[in-house]
């Protein structure tokens, strides 16, 4: 929604209604989070890590249903989310939206505008979120100093290549429920890392997103969690779900595989 002003600002730089901070609880130190072996794991030593700290400098609050960035956008930065939980999405010639990731605390947002420093897709908070900051290009230049966060980083790219090409086999070769097993299991595996439960779970994306993901219809989607409670596999309450037969869903994504 456009809101009244002299002249329109930018999405990425429009802010939110916060409480005013003190600059120094701003500051992020990668040195003492605890997210650090999730979204740059790297075996820096103190002084690499007082260098790395100074260059994640910032942190950024996104409140819900806002964008960090959109399609188009000149890219300057790479995000590691903090706290919170993102979509990706990108607009088909028809103008509807495909969902095309979910990010959550401990991953990069950004590495889309690496080749063309432009975004191709927007970034949308599901929920209060807050990110680190990134400078790309100084990051560069540190990568250029430290031979071991070039090889980290390397490896995240590495990654998201992966789960692109997960998405790839998901979408090209399984049947609904396989989709969504899948899907289920590579999010329990996620937040398992995090420090969460990997059996019990809070959907922060809603039914039509998961479809929009997974190539599935709204119907089937819903369809298809209600099978999954049918046969005691999972117990759904909206958004709120608890896994009660893990192995059944390792199976169907196994036979899936065969």
């Amino acid at each position: 929604m456009t809101m009244p002003a002299l002249r329109e600002v930018p999405s990425t730089l429009k802010v939110s209604a916060i409480p005013l901070v003190k600059i120094e609880s701003l500051k992020v130190a990668c040195s003492s989070c605890n997210l650090r072996e999730l979204c740059l794991p790297v075996g820096l030593s103190v002084s690499d890590l007082e260098q790395l700290d100074k260059l994640v400098g910032t942190r950024r609050q996104v409140l819900r249903g806002n964008a960090l960035f959109r399609s188009g956008d000149s890219f300057h930065a790479l995000y590691a989310v903090r706290t919170g939980f993102f979509k990706t999405r990108v607009s088909s010639e028809d103008g509807r939206d495909q969902v095309t990731g979910f990010q959550m605390a401990g991953e990069l947002l950004g590495l889309d505008g690496i080749s063309t420093d432009r975004h191709s897709c927007d970034a949308v908070a599901l929920e209060d979120s807050q990110v680190c900051v990134i400078p790309y290009e100084q990051l560069e230049s540190l990568t250029r100093e430290f031979s071991e966060l070039q090889r980290q980083f390397h490896k995240i790219m590495s990654r998201e290549i992966v789960r692109d090409h997960g998405v790839m086999l998901l979408l090209g070769s399984m049947r609904a429920e396989e989709r969504l097993a899948a899907f289920l299991l590579n999010l329990t595996q996620r937040l398992q890392a995090r420090g969460f439960s990997a059996a019990a779970l809070v959907l922060r994306m809603t039914r039509e997103e998961i479809g929009s993901y997974l190539g599935l219809k709204l119907e089937t989607v819903s369809r298809t969690f209600s099978k999954f409670q049918d046969d005691g596999i999972l117990e759904v309450k909206q958004r709120h779900l608890r896994i009660l037969d893990l192995p059944s869903l390792q199976r169907l994504v196994n036979n899936s595989n065969c």
